[in-house]
């Protein structure tokens, strides 16, 4: 499957990025694409290096609450798992449209660094006020998302 996409990440009602992608597989609930860094530059978390050269199969459903992005050096090693909390995708006329909802949970290569992102930005982003439920289904996902990287299998089971 190489049909191409545009991948569109929002928050908040706008767009923060949009790029490029290719389609890896369609399940009809859970669809793969690739694509290469799309941001400028290199982007230093602490924990992990974004940079030119790496390479995404992001994972999104249209059920779930949850992007996988799995992160690959240029060099073909794998880096670790991003995921973001989201609502479940909307995917339309070559379009996947993403709604970021603040809450992130990396997940190292070798599973010994778990860590919960931007918990700060959730409890600021008034999610909780404006729509509980899609706030409650975030926090649901992330703790789900931060139980099964903590078993041994890791996140693998929800990727295959």
């Amino acid at each position: 499957m190489t049909t191409p996409w545009t991948v569109t990440l929002t928050k908040a009602g706008r767009t923060k990025i949009s790029y490029p992608a290719v389609g890896v597989a369609d399940d009809g609930d859970r669809i793969s694409v690739r694509a290469p860094w799309a941001a400028e530059g290199v982007r230093d978390f602490g924990f992990v290096r974004f940079e030119p050269g790496d390479v995404f199969v992001e994972h999104y459903w249209r059920t779930r609450w949850y992007a996988i992005k799995e992160v690959w050096s240029g060099a073909g090693v794998l880096k670790g798992w991003y995921c973001d909390i989201t609502r479940p995708v909307v995917v339309r006329s070559g379009r996947i449209v993403v709604e970021d909802l603040d809450l992130d949970l990396w997940v190292s290569a070798d599973g010994e660094s778990i860590l919960r992102l931007d918990e700060d930005e959730f409890e600021a982003s008034g999610l909780k006020a404006s729509d509980p439920e899609a706030a409650a289904q975030a926090i649901r996902a992330l703790d789900a998302l931060d139980d099964q990287a903590h078993t041994p299998t890791g996140l693998h089971p929800l990727l295959t």
